[in-house]
């Protein structure tokens, strides 16, 4: 992925992050509020017809509040749907529903949002007292790629864990026979036989890991192998693996089953690694930033100083917490004079006096706008790059609470 797909992707995900926050905290008098995933390749006329029996149905819902509401939300939903002729990239999420506003006022709400960061798995119908996001939020907080190997030596499988979801492709089964008991002769050929044939199938396992990453390894964040010992040992220290993907093993990790179901398995013995990893780019561009900081003069912080920076092209990378939730006023007074000022997304805006010439900025002549998106667009228009970064670690956290959420890496010292 290029810098401008990644930085249009981040942005992407910031919008959808905003708009879950917003319908986290919507609730209905009962259950009333609809949410729909639709896939790319569903019809979208097998989506009418579904809701237009919902609504036919809901007529059958005893408490006439619900079931007004239910109706009304599905028909904004149909409404909507009059405007695509097939779904998005990736599919679609459609919300609708009448929220409760606390005496006995409700305001309908309906929201669709398009092409999400990762595809629709399945058509979901959905009608609860709150909206259903969890699915979105699995794919926004959907961070690296791994390949999964898990083996013994009766059976394989491999596959991807991609951000929060695991996709089982290949498995094979051994020819393998099992343990000899007798001795003598026969049995040392036995023996010997036995070993040729777990050699024979750790190259078949090494065979179809190697065809289903090697072409990704370059976009890969690590390889990990589970399994029984010796099993993994074994095939790990005989280096059947393509070279690259065996520098790319982060760790070897005991299950107990190598179906489908030990890719899981393995996950799940992998979290504090993953758990790890996952962090492990904000925590060096942060390290890279405070050295900056300390020893070097090509960091800026805070929104005015940042803002400057960006303005004269000089930001190489943006960081911005992925917790930042304020907006930028923007102010032109009467001479002329623009000037910003970053507030609470809460706070209402207030009248301004300029800084330059003390003319007074009536407040609703201020312009507002999301900071984030004040900020992206000017490093988009400077050829800068913005990272979010998490509040999961120490020196994330520090970025929002100590340096306002906002900073810089520089191309170059400009004394700002």
């Amino acid at each position: 992925m290029s810098e401008q797909e990644q930085d249009q992707s981040d942005k992407q995900k910031y919008e959808f992050r905003k708009v879950i926050e917003e319908l986290k905290d919507y609730r209905g008098s009962g259950t009333q509020l609809v949410s729909i995933y639709v896939p790319e390749d569903k019809l979208l006329s097998d989506v009418v017809a579904h809701v237009t029996q919902e609504h036919s149905e809901a007529s059958n819902i005893k408490s006439k509040d619900t079931r007004t509401a239910v109706q009304d939300a599905l028909t904004s939903i149909k409404d909507r749907l009059r405007y695509y002729d097939t779904s998005p990239e990736n599919g679609m999420v459609l919300f609708s529903g009448a929220i409760d506003q606390g005496g006995g006022r409700t305001d309908m709400v309906t929201k669709v949002l398009e092409s999400p960061p990762d595809p629709i798995q399945s058509f979901r119908y959905h009608c609860d007292a709150e909206f259903l996001t969890e699915p979105l939020e699995d794919m926004l907080a959907d961070k690296g790629l791994f390949g999964l190997i898990v083996l013994d030596r009766r059976e394989a499988n491999v596959g991807w864990l991609k951000g929060k979801r695991v996709e089982p492709v290949k498995s094979a089964s051994s020819l393998v026979p099992g343990k000899q008991r007798k001795g003598g002769q026969s049995a040392q050929r036995f023996a010997r036989l036995r070993l040729e044939a777990i050699d024979n199938f750790y190259q078949e396992v090494a065979g179809m890991a190697n065809d289903l990453m090697v072409d990704d390894r370059h976009e890969m964040d690590g390889v990990l192998v589970g399994g029984p010992s010796p099993t993994k040992d074994e095939f790990l220290d005989g280096d059947y693996l393509h070279h690259e993907l065996q520098d790319m093993v982060l760790g070897k990790f005991d299950v107990a089953y190598t179906d489908e179901s030990g890719l899981y398995d393995l996950v799940d013995a992998a979290d504090e690694v993953l758990a790890q990893h996952e962090i492990l780019q904000d925590k060096q561009t942060m390290e890279e930033f405070f050295k900056q900081l300390h020893d070097g003069n090509k960091a800026t912080y805070g929104f005015d100083q940042t803002r400057q920076n960006l303005n004269m092209g000089a930001v190489d990378q943006l960081l911005i917490s992925e917790d930042l939730r304020k907006d930028v006023v923007s102010y032109t007074c009467e001479n002329g004079h623009d000037e910003y000022e970053l507030i609470n997304s809460t706070a209402d805006t207030d009248d301004h006096d300029c800084t330059r010439c003390s003319a007074t900025v009536d407040a609703a002549d201020a312009e507002r706008e999301d900071a984030i998106d004040h900020l992206m667009e000017l490093a988009d228009q400077r050829g800068s790059e913005t990272v979010f970064v998490s509040t999961d670690f120490e020196k994330g956290e520090q970025l929002l609470t100590a340096f306002g959420g906002v900073a810089g890496l520089l191309r170059y010292s400009t004394g700002v």
